[in-house]
């Protein structure tokens, strides 16, 4: 069967797209074709080499200086092309991932039968059950699920979670460091970032005389300069600053060759992940690691935990960024370098990857996790929702089905649980 996936989305989005997009390839005799932005092609061309791809232009910063109006018709203009190249071929199955104008357009462009996560039907958008009972549970992000297993949760049967992406070893190649994403309270400045990488290579977590590699996209070079300054200067002799300096192939080759990367919640990380490269990932203000935490095992994130975490980075920060404040407590180097849980700075939790049959999860190793019991639970509802194991009148099950499950889902079975899913069995309440 001939199958479409719509990623329009950023970097990290489509690395995010691997397991939906793997599983879609392990079905015999699949052909598997994937809608992105122009931008991305070449890195998806490395990861996925048997998929074939439909660049269109999605987002840029060109378009961003042009007015709304501006906007569609440059984007129309560019993508009629593509949108009548698209148009022709048959798909038996669409997944739609984005909810956005343009990824809606495109998916009007198929028998809405086919589609699968947002679909527009009769001139308006409508929204599977699937996606229904995320928008639901979006409230609790400290429980909530990656999204590399939400996207691959639109198939009925995705792929086993750890054949995924390998799991993480390092490749000799030294320590790698991205030095910010795309939202700025989500990284630690140049003065905690030197810090941190200075606890790691005199604590022997990476080999004292390792290479040292920037990361980042020309953006960064000022940074990157910031965090130089910060380094002792036999530290700042040790790096090696690829900011702006790479395209894909070259960014998947460093990173590929690490023996550890130290990031925020990027592109990079999810790239490092589906490389089997480790990740040391550190999480703070609006970015949860339950949600976006790199994906395999073998990974680590350092996350921030308040009271008003996760916040929006789109809303002024009422506490100071008082979240990055342990990052640059002197105690997380002694904790790093001991393993001693009583090290750990205060509002800090130490995460360690773990999977199970819903996806990718994060246990604490050090810390308090105060969401970790109610987080079990959701997961025990969320694999019986989704046919994975787990009994109707289990108590955790009966819990978030009796908060999440609207009327509508009790009376109609949703088309898109072609595998009977949803409802599969018999409920017992």
């Amino acid at each position: 069967m001939r199958q479409l996936v719509l990623q329009l989305a950023r970097f990290g989005d489509l690395v995010q797209t691997r397991r939906l997009l793997l599983s879609l390839l392990a079905e015999p005799q699949s052909e598997v074709h994937l809608c992105l932005d122009a931008s991305l092609a070449p890195l998806a061309a490395l990861l996925y080499p048997t998929v074939t791809l439909h660049p269109v232009t999605a987002h840029g910063t060109a378009l961003a200086k042009l007015a709304p109006q501006q906007q569609a018709a440059a984007l129309l203009g560019a993508n009629v092309p593509a949108f009548r190249q698209l148009s022709r071929l048959d798909f038996g199955r669409v997944y739609n991932l984005n909810f956005s104008p343009l990824n809606l357009r495109v998916a009007s462009l198929f028998d809405p039968r086919t589609v699968r996560g947002h679909v527009w039907e009769n001139g308006q958008e409508r929204t599977g059950q699937w996606a229904r009972l995320a928008m639901r549970w979006s409230s609790m992000r400290r429980i909530g699920l990656n999204i590399e297993d939400f996207w691959a949760w639109h198939h009925p049967f995705p792929l086993a979670p750890e054949k995924v992406n390998p799991p993480a070893q390092g490749r000799g190649g030294g320590l790698g460091v991205v030095l910010a994403g795309r939202e700025s309270r989500r990284s630690l400045p140049p003065k905690e970032l030197a810090a941190l990488v200075c606890a790691l290579l005199d604590t022997r977590l990476v080999r004292d005389d390792a290479p040292l590699t920037l990361l980042g996209s020309a953006a960064e070079a000022k940074a990157a300069h910031q965090f130089l300054r910060e380094l002792p200067p036999r530290r700042a002799r040790q790096a090696k600053n690829l900011c702006g300096g790479t395209d894909w192939a070259g960014l998947a080759a460093s990173v590929g060759g690490l023996d550890l990367l130290l990031t925020p919640d990027t592109g990079t990380m999810h790239l490092a992940a589906a490389l089997g490269v480790p990740v040391l990932a550190t999480f703070l203000s609006s970015a949860w690691c339950s949600e976006t935490g790199p994906y395999g095992l073998g990974h680590r994130v350092l996350q921030a935990q308040m009271e008003c975490l996760p916040c929006l980075e789109s809303q002024p920060c009422e506490q100071g960024v008082a979240c990055l404040r342990p990052f640059g407590d002197a105690r997380l180097t002694r904790y790093l370098a001991t393993g001693d849980a009583r090290h750990l700075p205060e509002g800090l939790l130490d995460l360690d990857s773990a999977l199970d049959v819903v996806g990718v999860v994060f246990t604490a190793r050090a810390g308090e996790d105060a969401a970790a019991a109610k987080r079990a639970r959701f997961r025990q509802f969320l694999a019986r929702h989704l046919g994975a194991g787990g009994a109707w009148n289990a108590e955790p099950v009966r819990e978030f089905a009796e908060r999440l499950y609207a009327e509508r889902d009790w009376m109609a079975p949703d088309p898109e649980s072609s595998a009977g899913r949803i409802f599969g069995g018999s409920i017992d309440f």
